[in-house]
């Protein structure tokens, strides 16, 4: 049996936390000791580091309680929110490649930037392309993998109204 402290202590928590954990019902000891403190099991550890494991994620304390509940049926709520990251990762590169723009300064792109669109253009120019030909790359990729192309047009920074035209376009 763990100690509040103790427990706290090895997922660099604040004994706060776990009585907030507690206060939420994610988390609440398996027991007392004779003095009344309260005491957590090897199951209450792995409970508890699961919870670590979510918020480490990003997902918000009621979700995790969610997740808690749906007894290995988290699935769905996971996809839920690898979307909602995805689309914020979005939304940030095409900030950032707006404040590049605004400095003048592209040579200032963060490092794990991938690609712009002019970019992955000018290879495909460079590889003898033709926009015919680029084309028939963005039906292929359509038809094979809908999100998977949604995701990739997304990573070189093309808005959405751009995205979905060339979706259409490529159906």
């Amino acid at each position: 049996m763990y100690s509040i402290g103790k427990l706290a202590k090895q997922f660099g928590l604040s004994r706060g936390t776990l009585l907030h954990y507690d206060k939420l019902g994610l988390l609440s000891p398996s027991g007392r000791s004779a003095a009344g403190y309260r005491l957590y099991s090897e199951g209450d550890r792995a409970r508890l580091k699961q919870i670590c494991d979510y918020r480490d994620a990003g997902i918000g304390l009621d979700k995790i309680k969610t997740l808690l509940l749906s007894h290995g049926d988290s699935a769905t709520l996971l996809q839920s929110h690898f979307h909602f990251l995805a689309e914020q990762i979005t939304q940030l590169k095409q900030q950032q490649q707006r404040v590049l723009n605004l400095l003048q300064a592209p040579q200032m792109m963060a490092p794990d930037y991938i690609m712009s669109k002019q970019q992955w253009v000018a290879i495909l120019r460079e590889s003898g392309m033709t926009d015919d030909d680029m084309w028939l790359w963005h039906q292929a990729f359509e038809r094979a993998q809908p999100e998977g192309h949604t995701r990739f047009l997304r990573s070189l920074g093309i808005e959405e109204d751009e995205i979905k035209h060339i979706k259409s376009r490529s159906s």
